[in-house]
């Protein structure tokens, strides 16, 4: 095969799988819908990030920048248009952020011309990943995201230590970003930190998750709910837990706030992960919680066990047994778009609506954290079914 046929045969492939329309599983379980196929993948990334098309300089036509995986996105509707900030991963295990864009939220998602460029601070980012994507009432779009560092208190010759904390920028067109300072907390390293999308008595209202080290939540974990003054430089003084990890629960060593929460007349709809421990090792799922409409720190519905888990080949990637989502999307007409990741490899799409969620996250039972309180809501259940 020529160059020429060769780069031919390369966009022609590209462009149909760019071009291929989702499809719905033919039975949901009532909650939301699962799609067919991933929204986004690495084969979804832009040929021209990474391919040399000079036949001069890549006589075989090689790639250049190999793609990983892309997956962990932040997701907003802006122009009538539905737009995912993706977590793109390439081949050297660094991450960074790509706007990609669909039509219609399902299908047809094709990545901007180049990635978002992210400022830097005094201390440069190392890596970035995982960015919320809230449209304030302030005006602007934020995006907060887990910036990493390698631990400056590592001992010689440790090469993995390392110190997470929220990076925080702002834009108004999605290709120019400020960077803010870095938040400030006094409860130890930080992930998944989330801006609520109305000010909170005149401040900025943020979820977090405290943690005692990069991986590790130690003492730490569980949502916290912080209030701070400028978001220019946030900084947190007080964090109380709102939703805490639960032992023999999906959030048993770990929980963390997904995207930001989505306002309805009953409540904050808000979706979160969970992370439990198994002998194969840890499992990430989604679950779902409402809180009070004029008090989001306070929560009012949690229903009972995981809302999504990873199925079938969902369980198969980089990080195996993993969902993971940190953006959805409210439309007019109160369809949500939910985008979570499988494995840390893909991003999938679910649907679903404002009123099917209000319905699951009130009527769906809460954990009673034993298992003879689990047989005792079946038993409840199946009595009112026979009383039909």
């Amino acid at each position: 095969m020529t160059f020429k046929e060769r780069l031919s045969q390369l966009r022609q492939n590209h462009d149909a799988l760019l071009s291929r329309k989702n499809e719905p599983e033919e039975l949901s379980n009532g909650i939301y819908t699962r799609y067919k196929f991933p929204v986004l993948t690495a084969a979804h990334t832009p040929l021209e990030w990474r391919y040399d098309f000079n036949e001069q300089t890549n006589p075989f036509l090689m790639e250049r920048i190999m793609m990983n995986a892309v997956f962990n996105a932040g997701a907003i509707k802006w122009q009538g248009k539905y737009l995912v900030v993706a977590r793109v991963e390439g081949a050297d295990r660094k991450s960074f952020f790509a706007v990609a864009e669909s039509p219609n939220g399902i299908d047809n998602f094709r990545f901007w011309e180049k990635p978002i460029v992210i400022p830097q601070l005094a201390a440069p980012d190392t890596n970035v990943y995982d960015m919320r994507l809230t449209a304030h009432e302030d005006g602007w779009i934020y995006g907060i995201f887990c910036t990493e560092r390698k631990d400056p208190a590592a001992e010689p010759g440790d090469t993995m230590s390392a110190v997470a904390n929220a990076g925080i920028v702002r834009t108004k067109d999605f290709v120019n970003w400020e960077r803010l300072d870095d938040l400030v907390s006094h409860s130890g390293q930080q992930r998944n930190v989330v801006l609520h999308p109305k000010f909170i008595n005149g401040k900025y209202a943020l979820y977090t998750r405290p943690q005692d080290g990069f991986i590790s939540v130690g003492s730490g974990g569980g949502i916290g709910f912080g209030l701070c003054d400028d978001i220019t430089h946030a900084e947190v003084f007080d964090e109380p837990i709102i939703d805490n990890k639960i032992y023999h629960t999906i959030k048993e060593v770990k929980n963390g706030m997904g995207p930001a929460p989505i306002e309805t007349p009953e409540g904050w709809l808000c979706l979160a992960h969970g992370v439990r421990n198994t002998a194969a090792g840890l499992r990430y799922v989604l679950y779902m919680f409402m809180t009070d409409k004029d008090d989001p720190s306070k929560v009012i519905y949690a229903p009972g066990g995981y809302f999504i888990a990873p199925k079938m080949s969902e369980r198969v990637g980089d990080v195996s047994n993993v969902v993971f989502s940190n953006g959805w999307i409210k439309d007019d007409d109160g369809t949500i778009y939910i985008y979570y990741a499988a494995s840390d490899t893909r991003l999938h799409v679910a649907t679903t609506t404002v009123a099917q969620l209000i319905d699951y996250c009130k009527n769906t039972p809460a954990d009673g954290f034993r298992s003879d309180l689990s047989v005792k809501a079946i038993c409840d259940l199946v009595d009112r079914n026979k009383s039909l």
